[in-house]
C-alpha cells in the first residue's frame, strides 16, 4: 500500500512540472548552471526548503544537487525534478546518475524516471524496491523504462523520503543504451483530437438533479457515444476529440422534451460527424470466439428511431479490419488493453458535471467493450449506468465525485478494479490506525499480529482478540456501511481489504470492545500515525524467516514472497531427499517464477492456462488464445508438493498456483483465492483519477473460469480462532499431515502463518 500511495503522490505532485528544452540533454541535466545562492537553477520540485545546491560535496564539476530532510520537513518526501518532451524514438529510456547519502532513515533515496502520455502516468521507476538508505559513498545508479509509444513527456530527477541527506550529480539520459541526443529524432505531430481545445476550461454543463427522462436519455447517449467511439473510422483514427464531441451534443440531449427528441438530436449529431466511407477490407466476425459483442441494440428502431439506428448500423457494417483504435491499443504479446490516449484531465481538482459524466461514460463503455469478464457481473450493467448518472451530476465536492466513481468501479466485481488514486477518501478515513493486524476469521474481525513491535502490544490488544465494536459502532454495521466502496471479486477478498482498513481513523484514542479466550474485554487504545506502522503487515500469511527452510528431514518449506527466479533450480536441490515440498503462495510472489520454478515440478509438457483477449476489429468480442504449458527441466523434485493459498493469493499468485497444479503429485491446500487474474490495465479518469481492470481473461485449459471463483483448493482448510490463539499455522499443518498420511505439527518456535 505504501508503494502505491507514494507513486501516486509523486505522479500528482509533478504533473505540471515545467518543461525544459531538450536540444542538449547534457546541458539541461547538469547542476552547473546553478549560482552559489543555494538555489537549484533550472530544476523544479520541492518542498523548496529541502532543496539545495552544493559546491563542497560533488562527484564531478563545481556543483551537485542536495536534498536535506529532518523531522520538521514538510511533506513525506522531497524531489528535484525536470520535465522533457519525448522527441526521440527507441525501445528503452534510461536515467543514469551518481548518488551519495548520509543518515537516510525512515525512508529511502533514489533516482526516479516517469513517462507521461495524454492519460497521465504510463510508467515509473523510483528505486523504492532497492531501499537505498543509511550512509553511502558516491555510487552510480540507473532506472530504466520501456519507452511507450504514447509517451509525450519524461519527468525525472532524485528523491528522498524520510530523513537524512541525499546528493545527486552527473546525470545522463540514455535511449537504447546510447546518449539521448544521438537517438533518432521524431517530431510528434499532434493528432486532430489533441488540437481540439474548445472545452479545456470546462464542459459548460452545470450541476443539476436530472429528471427520469433526462437519465434515460443520457444513458442512451452514453451507449451511442461509446459505440461510435470504438467503431467509427474518424474516431478510431484520432481525427476527433471524442470527449469534447460528448460536450457538443450533451446540451441538446439534456434539453430534449421526450425520447424521440433525444434520438433526433443524436442522429443530427452523427450526421455532423459524417457517415463512414465503405470499408475496403471490412472486419469479419472473429474465429475462436469466447464472448460476443452485444450490438443487437443498434438495430432496434423502436428504441433508436429509423435514422439513428440506420447510422449506427452503417458504422458497424463499415468497420475496417485495417484501422486500429485510437483510444485503446493492445499491449504486444500479452494483449491487455492500453488506454494511454485517454486524457485524465489531471489539472482539474474537481471536474464539472460534464466531465464527471464523461468519467462515468468512459468507465461504463470500457467495461462494455474491453473487460474480459463482462459476462460475470452480478449487476445489470445498463441499470448501473442509469443509477449513477444522477450521482455524477449532483456530486457537490471532490470527495463525493471520487466516492461515486469508487462505487461504480466496485460494481465490476474485480479485485483489480479499484479507484487506486483515491484510497484516501475510502472509509474509514484518517491519518492513523491501531497498530495491529486484523483479519476476518470465521466471520469475526480477529487480531492476528502487530504492525509495530512496541506500539501494537501497548494497545492492550492481544493476538486472538475478536474486535466487536469501535467507539461503540458494531463491526458488522461498519462492514455493511462500507462494503460498497471495496472492489472485490468475491466476499473473502472484500473482507480481507476491509480488515486491513478497519481500525483507521483520526490519531488518538479509540474505545474497543470484544472478546478473548478469558471473556469479554473493553479497553481504550491509541491509533498511531500510518507512517510509523509497517504498511505490509498482514499482507502475507507465510512463515517468517528464510525463503527456503528445511523444517524437518521430511519437510522443506519454500515461500514465494521472497523468491528469486534465478535461484529456482537451487531451491529444488535444497529440497532433495525430503518427502514433502511446501510451496507457500499465501502472498504475492516477489518475482515471476511460473516457468523458472514450475518446470522443475513437471514430468512432461503440461498445459495449465488459456487466455482470452479483446478483438480491436470487433469491439466487445473476446477470442481464445492457445494454451500455455510448462516444459520439464532438471533437476526435478520427485516428492509430494503441497501448495498453500488463501485470500491474499491474487493475480500472479493465482496464475502461479495454476501452473504448479498442472504437475503430478501436487495438492493445493487452503481457501479460495482473490479471484482476480490477468494483466491489469490502467484507466485514466477526469480529475487525475486512476482506475484499473483485469485486462485479459485467464481460464484453465478446459476453459473453466478463475475470475471471481478464484483458485479452488483440493483440500479446503481455513484458520480458526482457536488455532490463532494457540499460535498455530493450521493450513500448513493440515497440508503436511495430509501429504504424509499422519498427524504433523509445526515444531515449536517455527512461527505462524497468521
Amino acid at each position: 500500500m505504501y508503494r502505491t500511495t507514494f507513486v501516486t503522490s509523486l505522479a500528482l505532485a509533478l504533473t505540471a512540472a515545467s518543461p525544459a528544452a531538450a536540444q542538449d540533454y547534457v546541458d539541461v541535466l547538469t547542476f552547473e548552471a546553478s549560482a552559489e545562492t543555494g538555489a537549484l537553477r533550472g530544476w523544479n520540485g520541492g518542498p523548496p526548503a529541502t532543496l539545495h545546491i552544493d559546491s563542497m560535496v560533488v562527484h564531478g564539476g563545481r556543483y551537485a544537487g542536495r536534498i536535506t530532510r529532518d523531522a520538521e520537513s514538510e511533506s513525506e518526501f522531497s524531489v528535484v525534478a525536470l520535465s522533457l518532451p519525448v522527441e526521440f524514438s527507441g525501445q528503452t529510456v534510461e536515467l543514469r546518475g551518481w548518488l551519495r547519502t548520509e543518515d537516510v532513515a525512515e525512508g529511502f533515496a533514489a533516482l526516479w524516471l516517469r513517462q507521461d502520455g495524454p492519460g497521465g502516468v504510463l510508467g515509473i521507476d523510483n528505486m523504492q524496491d532497492r531501499n537505498l538508505s543509511g550512509t553511502t559513498e558516491w555510487t552510480e545508479y540507473t532506472v530504466t523504462l520501456t519507452l511507450h509509444s504514447s509517451a509525450r513527456r519524461l519527468v525525472m530527477g532524485a528523491l528522498l523520503s524520510g530523513q537524512g541527506t541525499l546528493w545527486v550529480d552527473d546525470l545522463e539520459l540514455l535511449v537504447d543504451g546510447g546518449p539521448a541526443a544521438a537517438a533518432p529524432r521524431v517530431e510528434v505531430e499532434p493528432t486532430p483530437a489533441e488540437l481540439d481545445t474548445e472545452f479545456d476550461e470546462g464542459s459548460g454543463i452545470a450541476d443539476r438533479e436530472p429528471t427520469p427522462l433526462q437519465v434515460e436519455n443520457l444513458a442512451l447517449l452514453s451507449r451511442v457515444w461509446g459505440f461510435v467511439k470504438y467503431h467509427h473510422p474518424r474516431v478510431t483514427a484520432g481525427q476527433l476529440n471524442w470527449d469534447y464531441e460528448l460536450f457538443r451534443v450533451l446540451p441538446a440531449v439534456l434539453e430534449a422534451t421526450d425520447h424521440a427528441s433525444a434520438t433526433a438530436a443524436l442522429a443530427e449529431w452523427l450526421a455532423r460527424v459524417g457517415d463512414p466511407d465503405p470499408c475496403s477490407r471490412c472486419a469479419s466476425p472473429p474465429l475462436a470466439l469466447h464472448l460476443a459483442p452485444e450490438t443487437d441494440w443498434i438495430g432496434d428502431r423502436g428504441l433508436l428511431g429509423p435514422e439513428l439506428s440506420g447510422r449506427l448500423v452503417a458504422i458497424h457494417r463499415n468497420r475496417s479490419a485495417e484501422v486500429g483504435q485510437y483510444y485503446v491499443t493492445h499491449n504486444p504479446n500479452v494483449g491487455n488493453p492500453d488506454f494511454a490516449n485517454e486524457s485524465a484531465y489531471a489539472d482539474m481538482s474537481f471536474p464539472d458535471a460534464g466531465f464527471r459524466l464523461l468519467g462515468l461514460f468512459r468507465w461504463w463503455n470500457i467495461i462494455e467493450y474491453w473487460f474480459p469478464y463482462r459476462d460475470q457481473l452480478d449487476a445489470d450493467w445498463d441499470d448501473v449506468l442509469e443509477e449513477y448518472i444522477p450521482r455524477m451530476m449532483t456530486a457537490d465536492d471532490p470527495d463525493a465525485y471520487q466516492l461515486a466513481m469508487m462505487e461504480v468501479i466496485a460494481r465490476v466485481d474485480d479485485t483489480h478494479a479499484n479507484l487506486w488514486s483515491s484510497l484516501a477518501v475510502r472509509p474509514p478515513v484518517g491519518s492513523a490506525q491501531l497498530p495491529v493486524v486484523v483479519r476476518f476469521v470465521q466471520g469475526d474481525a480477529v487480531v492476528t499480529g502487530y504492525a509495530h513491535a512496541e506500539l501494537g502490544p501497548a494497545t492492550g490488544l492481544q493476538v486472538g482478540d475478536v474486535i466487536e465494536t469501535l467507539d461503540g459502532a458494531p463491526v458488522d454495521s461498519l462492514v455493511d456501511a462500507w462494503r460498497r466502496y471495496y472492489a472485490a471479486s468475491n466476499g473473502p477478498t472484500r473482507l480481507r481489504d476491509m480488515g486491513r482498513q478497519l481500525t483507521r481513523g483520526p490519531q488518538g484514542p479509540v474505545t474497543v470492545t470484544g472478546r478473548r479466550a478469558a471473556g469479554p474485554f473493553e479497553l481504550v487504545a491509541e491509533r498511531a500515525p500510518l507512517d510509523e506502522l509497517d504498511a505490509r503487515a498482514g499482507f502475507t500469511h507465510d512463515l517468517p524467516g528464510e525463503t527456503v527452510q528445511r523444517i524437518t528431514d521430511e519437510v522443506v518449506y519454500l515461500k514465494l514472497s521472497s523468491v528469486a527466479a534465478a535461484e529456482a533450480a537451487d531451491y529444488v536441490r535444497q529440497a532433495d531427499g525430503s518427502k514433502i515440498l511446501v510451496i507457500d503462495i499465501r502472498n504475492y510472489p516477489s518475482e515471476f517464477v511460473v516457468f523458472a520454478l514450475g518446470r522443475h515440478l513437471v514430468t512432461e509438457p503440461s498445459e495449465f492456462a488459456r487466455f482470452t483477449r479483446g478483438d480491436a476489429s470487433n469491439p466487445g468480442a473476446f477470442v481464445w488464445g492457445p494454451a500455455v504449458s510448462l516444459t520439464p527441466a532438471e533437476p526435478r523434485y520427485d516428492g509430494k508438493v503441497v501448495v498453500l493459498i488463501d485470500e491474499v493469493s491474487q493475480s500472479q499468485a493465482e496464475y502461479t498456483t495454476m501452473a504448479f497444479r498442472s504437475a503430478p503429485n501436487v495438492t493445493v491446500v487452503g481457501s479460495t483465492t482473490a479471484g482476480a487474474d490477468g494483466n491489469v490495465s490502467t484507466v485514466p479518469l477526469p480529475g487525475g483519477l486512476r482506475g484499473m481492470i483485469s485486462g485479459i481473461g485467464v481460464f484453465y485449459p478446459d476453459r473453466s473460469p478463475t475470475q471471481r471463483t478464484g483458485i479452488l483448493p483440493d483440500l479446503v482448510v481455513e484458520p480458526t480462532l482457536a488455532g490463532i490463539r494457540e499460535g498455530r499455522d493450521e493450513v500448513l499443518e493440515t497440508a503436511v499431515s495430509h501429504a504424509l498420511g499422519r498427524p504433523w505439527r509445526l515444531p515449536e518456535g517455527r512461527g505462524s502463518g497468521g
